[in-house]
């Protein structure tokens, strides 16, 4: 295989499943544990594992995991989450048309009745915002399923939680990255089922801060472009 899967995790009771199915779909795999209360442990697995060991987000989980993955020798990275919704066998469908240096985004199939509401309003509001940001066109910018380039790593990136994935993107495009979607499927359990770490009120104020952030760079650069 010429790419490897990053997971990172902050206690998640199906980190070994998920382990698991992508070693069985023949993938080299880097958990990066974000200061879980319980250890990511190794046992019998074939795995590499990165700690951190104090939180510090989704996004600094990501980047850990492209640092080993580009000590390893790889040139670009699966990364997928570890609460079983996405699919192992859906990555070969983000591997089939990657092209160097190219953001694949798993564009997620929303049609499941257990995907949440919140979940449907918080992708519409996202990818407007990002489309208007980088003037393209989208289907899933919240989407933590993706293929990245280590060449993220030179990107001057200050947002680091759930924040991270909207970042990379938009700052990826300003600087004339490819992008591409892909149609996956993806599980969504029942409510009583369902794991996530997003808070609600300070998430949803960062993803307002950066989008913020975002549109002014944008308008900054547009301004210097009409005016030089």
């Amino acid at each position: 295989m010429n790419t490897c899967v990053v997971i990172p995790v902050y206690n998640s009771p199906y980190i070994t499943e998920v382990i698991e199915d992508v070693l069985a779909c023949g993938y080299e795999v880097i958990v990066v544990d974000d200061g879980s209360t319980k250890r990511v442990e190794k046992a019998t697995l074939e795995f590499h594992l990165v700690i951190h060991e104090v939180n510090k987000g989704k996004g600094e989980a990501i980047l850990s995991g492209a640092k080993k993955a580009k000590e390893l020798g790889y040139d670009n990275f699966v990364t997928m989450d570890a609460d079983k919704q996405h699919i192992t066998s859906e990555i070969s469908k983000l591997v089939d048309v990657y092209e160097d240096e190219t953001i694949v985004i798993g564009k997620r199939n929303f049609d499941d009745e257990n995907v949440p509401n919140s979940s449907k309003f918080g992708r519409k509001f996202s990818n407007f915002w990002v489309n208007l940001e980088t003037f393209r066109n989208f289907g899933d910018t919240q989407s933590g399923f993706r293929i990245y380039p280590i060449s993220i790593l030179e990107l001057n990136i200050s947002n680091k939680r759930f924040d991270f994935e909207v970042e990379v993107l938009v700052l990826h495009c300003f600087r004339g990255g490819k992008t591409k979607d892909v149609d996956v499927e993806c599980y969504y359990p029942p409510i009583e089922e369902r794991i996530s770490h997003f808070d609600k009120f300070n998430d949803n104020l960062r993803l307002s801060l950066v989008h913020a952030k975002l549109v002014m760079q944008r308008f900054l650069f547009l301004r210097g472009f009409l005016w030089s």
